[in-house]
């Protein structure tokens, strides 16, 4: 649990059963629901020894792992652990269907609306907005984090492989990379990014993938990163020492793309790790210093201290470490969900306005995206209902619990614990060792 001092500073995180024992004792009140943050009424942060945490980030494209741990010794314990779930996907969705909403209307007999060219220069640094979506979540939440807890350092997986690893033209430097541990998960990592984690041949997924070399050795075919792709083991059995123009010559279409792709595969690279440089640079202008590493470096860490797959304990993984000696047995999960639209009317298939929206988006003292508490005494809908809440003017809102949604309570019976803030919560399980 974060807590904060009596003038809203970060104290050191603590365990949830210190934090009820300090609101039963009446030192402490609630100042956040979700995620649950106390403050002292009795304490300034002067009179405590602050230890301080780092925090951990695993950049995705549709979730981010975020882990809050304490370091001794390159020996790390979680305290915390976030998944950021994005809504990049919808944002583009959006800004494609309102493109060619604007084309629609210059192809039918409708008013026209002159096209708008682009003869604006773009800035530096310019990503899409479903991109840059990612960038500013993220970085909203680093500093959330760091107003509840006293961050000292950052850790972010800054490329998904590292390139120096898999340079055939450069010296390979460091102990793991001459022994080949970490350059084989490097390579690795590499390719299951480059070829959608997925056989090359038979397109099968949820498998496991074997490394390839798309020109066996055997005839003269080399190891660099070009030369490799991913097959599953039936077709990886199958071609064998075959060369690939034989083996694919009743399929010259993937033979073709197979080729393509492997010709310049760093190209992709660069383009899938656009958004983890915007957030390195983000975070390095604004926030405590910010330690770099891979995502083969995350995956080796993991293999080491027999950690299982999940975006919130690569988070926990990444950088440099030696041991892992425990994590939160919960996670919340942050799902991006907006603050609602603009736009206060809803229009048809042909654009014109089918009804018209309320003015105001508060009714009887709350708004849609709420988190609330429902306490109904009797009827079919008895009981305690904890969720976002869907207002309605007529009093009757929806309140979404983990259960489903409730429909129909009355406003009368429904209590404010969180305004909206762009964000739903839910809590989920962490992976376990035996998992």
């Amino acid at each position: 649990m974060f807590v904060l001092d009596r003038h809203g500073r970060p104290l050191q995180p603590t365990s949830p059963a210190c934090a009820r024992k300090l609101l039963r004792s009446g030192r402490a009140v609630v100042h956040r629901h979700t995620p649950f943050v106390i403050r002292l009424k009795d304490r300034a942060a002067a009179d405590s020894t602050v230890q301080g945490v780092a925090v951990g980030i695993d950049p995705g494209s549709k979730h981010t792992g975020i882990a809050v741990f304490t370091e001794h010794d390159e020996s790390r314990t979680g305290v915390y652990a976030l998944q950021l779930d994005h809504r990049g996907g919808r944002i583009r969705d959006r800004l494609t269907a309102r493109a060619a909403r604007r084309r629609g209307r210059r192809s039918r007999n409708l008013r026209y609306r002159a096209p708008r060219f682009r003869n604006r220069t773009r800035p530096e640094g310019w990503l899409a907005p479903s991109l840059q979506h990612r960038v500013d979540t993220t970085m909203s939440w680093v500093g959330r984090l760091r107003r509840w807890a006293p961050v000292t350092a950052v850790h972010m997986e800054r490329a998904a492989f590292d390139t120096h690893a898999l340079s055939a033209d450069r010296a390979l430097e460091g102990v793991e990379y001459q022994r080949g541990t970490l350059a084989g998960y490097e390579v690795r990592e590499y390719l299951l990014t480059t070829w959608g984690r997925r056989c090359a041949y038979c397109g099968a997924t949820g498998v496991p993938l074997n490394i390839d070399h798309i020109h066996p050795r055997s005839r003269g075919g080399s190891g660099r990163i070009a030369n490799l792709t991913l097959a599953c083991v039936p077709c990886n059995q199958a071609k064998n020492a075959t060369p690939i123009e034989e083996f694919l010559k009743t399929k010259p279409a993937l033979l073709a793309r197979i080729l393509a792709r492997a010709k310049a595969p760093l190209r992709d690279a660069a383009a899938l790790n656009a958004t983890r440089w915007a957030l390195w640079r983000a975070l390095e202008a604004t926030g405590p210093p910010v330690a770099t590493a891979s995502g083969g470096r995350t995956k080796w860490n993991r293999s080491r201290t027999g950690a299982p797959k999940s975006h919130t304990l690569d988070a926990l993984h990444v950088g440099w470490l030696e041991t892992v000696t425990g994590w939160p047995s919960a996670l919340l999960v942050v799902t991006a969900t907006g603050r609602g639209a603009y736009a206060r009317t809803t229009p048809d298939r042909y654009g014109f306005p089918r009804l018209t929206r309320p003015r105001s988006k508060r009714h009887h003292g709350f708004q849609t995206g709420d988190l609330v508490r429902a306490n109904v005494p009797t009827g079919r809908k008895a009981g305690v209902h904890l969720g976002r809440v869907l207002v309605r003017s007529s009093g009757f809102f929806d309140i979404t619990t983990r259960h489903g949604r409730v429909a129909g309570i009355n406003h009368k019976h429904v209590r404010h614990l969180q305004r909206a803030d762009g964000y739903g919560y839910t809590t989920q399980k962490e992976a376990d060792r035996n998992d």
